[in-house]
């Protein structure tokens, strides 16, 4: 659990510094991702990296991690802190707490579900 929530933590961080290649670096060749904003999943890093470009450009969103749960079956919930506003603007649009789930692979996030909190 310590190393999962070592690599989480630096994905986070990443995220909200906007250092995507920091981010995606920590993510397998093959991430599974949740398109969150525009719906569906993007698969890969370069597909990650593109959707958050994209998501970039019309919203700014800061999530921090509260609390780190592992599960029976291996993966790792993860309670988030997440404030959206406009990325012009800054009108805020919302904010509120999440889950976000993760399973690793090869020291490497492979998938990443949004859940309900």
């Amino acid at each position: 659990m310590e190393a999962g929530e070592s690599l989480l933590r630096a994905a986070y961080e990443a995220f909200n510094a906007r250092d995507l290649d920091a981010a995606v670096a920590l993510m397998h060749p093959e991430v599974d991702w949740p398109n969150a904003w525009e719906g569906g999943r993007v698969r890969g890093r370069e597909a990650v990296r593109e959707y958050w470009h994209r998501q970039f450009a019309v919203i700014s969103s800061k999530v921090e991690p509260c609390s780190f749960a592992q599960e029976p079956d291996g993966s790792i919930t993860v309670e988030i802190h997440q404030v959206v506003h406009e990325a012009k603007g800054g009108g805020l649009i919302s904010d509120s707490r999440v889950l976000h789930r993760y399973q690793l692979a090869d020291g490497l996030v492979a998938r990443m579900d949004v859940l309900e909190a």
